[in-house]
């Protein structure tokens, strides 16, 4: 048995007594800690960290916006795609925000400066802990109810779909999940794109929605070819890697869900401007470029075809090109109106016979269009702007939009 004597010359003794009495322990993780437990804090500088190093938790700023968001994201993504956002439509502007599993209610919240700005959970409990979890679901659990499960992040989806989660819905719960885009690569906030699972008798399809109204279908869901007819860069012959596409159709539940090649990052990302892409290098999957009307009616690209404005043919398209139209020729507006976004951009352009071109502004929303004759010259300029291209020069480089994107 140790003595009194014998404790106190331990050293790790020492240390221990000696943190205690100058403050006491700091209740805020360190990095490579995969659980918050009750009194945790996670704060701007530590993160979480799945068991196997998948996934990586933490909060990070923009830097167009200043603003903080708490999120997750492969740990050895380059480009660090955000796959799960917790506040998208609560802003932090500093960084003194705290992820806590509250003492007194086990809610799992977002705290800045000592005040509640999130709770991300709402059920009371006295013994929960929060896991990030090697398949990126970050589950908060009740240990006093048999390790039932409270809250997860892969119940509350953002923008991004992760090998293991549902698209679809719970017919007990009346839980739907679904994906809704970023409303631009600078605001994580909702943007005007959703997409959705949708069965039918044969299978089901992914729709996107564009302000509530159809945009784009992948067509049905081919269980022997493993492939979506207007989705061909995923499994289809042009595919770079294969993974199992699968839905389930049952009395509780119906939905969509996908597993990929292990020790890859895989994932289906819905764009601010309705594109979906695959993995970290950028993939393009569907819809080619924008999807109103000009898309042509004899190509199976799953656009839902509007009608065309008289002015325009269904072979026009917009193009990014790094040119800049003369002042002479064509006459920009300038709408800084935050609530639209690039597809609204579009969208306007299109139906305006004289628009020969647009872009956003430098926060990624309002609107930038030129009007006048389409006459440009190429330039070096940092960012691109979208260029009318008519008629059939289109086609070829439209169907450059399957590559993989920069």
């Amino acid at each position: 048995m140790a003595t009194k004597e014998g404790l106190y010359t331990n050293p790790i003794f020492f240390l221990v007594f000696t943190l205690f009495f100058i403050g006491g322990f700091d209740s805020s993780l360190v990095a490579g800690v995969s659980t918050l437990r009750h009194g945790d804090q996670l704060n701007s500088t530590d993160s979480l960290v799945s068991q196997g190093g998948n996934f990586t938790l933490g909060f990070f700023t923009i830097p167009q916006t200043n603003y903080t968001y708490l999120g997750i994201w492969y740990t050895n993504d380059d480009q660090f795609n955000r796959v799960w956002v917790a506040n998208r439509n609560t802003t932090l502007l500093s960084n003194s925000s705290v992820l806590t599993i509250d003492n007194a209610t086990g809610i799992l919240q977002i705290t800045s400066g000592g005040n509640t700005v999130l709770n991300l959970s709402d059920q009371i409990t006295r013994n929960a802990t929060a896991t990030l979890e090697d398949s990126g679901n970050f589950v908060l659990t009740d240990h006093e109810n048999g390790d039932r499960r409270l809250w997860e992040s892969f119940d509350n989806p953002t923008d991004t779909l992760l090998p293991g989660m549902k698209l679809g819905f719970n017919l007990a719960t009346r839980k739907n999940w679904s994906l809704t885009s970023w409303f631009s690569a600078s605001f994580p906030a909702s943007g005007i794109f959703t997409m959705n699972w949708e069965p039918n008798q044969e299978s089901g399809q992914l729709v996107i929605y564009r302000r509530g109204q159809p945009y784009w279908t992948s067509g049905n869901l081919e269980n022997q070819t493993q492939t979506f007819p207007n989705m061909l860069m995923l499994n289809g012959p042009q595919s770079q890697d294969y993974c199992f596409l699968n839905y389930i159709s049952n009395n509780d539940e119906k939905y969509f869900t996908f597993s990929g090649l292990n020790g890859s990052f895989w994932m289906l990302k819905l764009e601010s401007d309705g594109e979906i892409y695959e993995g970290p290098n950028r993939l393009l999957l569907g819809p080619l470029n924008f999807c109103y009307g000009y898309q042509s009616v004899n190509e199976a690209n799953g656009c839902v075809i509007s009608e065309l404005p008289k002015c325009r043919s269904s072979d026009d398209t917009f193009l990014q090109k790094r040119a800049s139209f003369l002042p002479i020729n064509a006459r920009s507006d300038y709408d800084d109106n935050s609530s639209l976004s690039i597809s609204d951009c579009a969208q306007r352009c299109w139906n305006n016979c004289d628009c020969v071109g647009f872009n956003v502004n430098s926060n990624g929303t309002g609107c930038i269009t030129w009007t006048g004759k389409l006459e440009y010259q190429q330039d070096n300029i940092t960012v691109p702007i979208y260029v009318l291209v008519r008629g059939n020069s289109s086609k070829g480089q439209v169907t450059l939009s399957w590559s993989i994107r920069s």
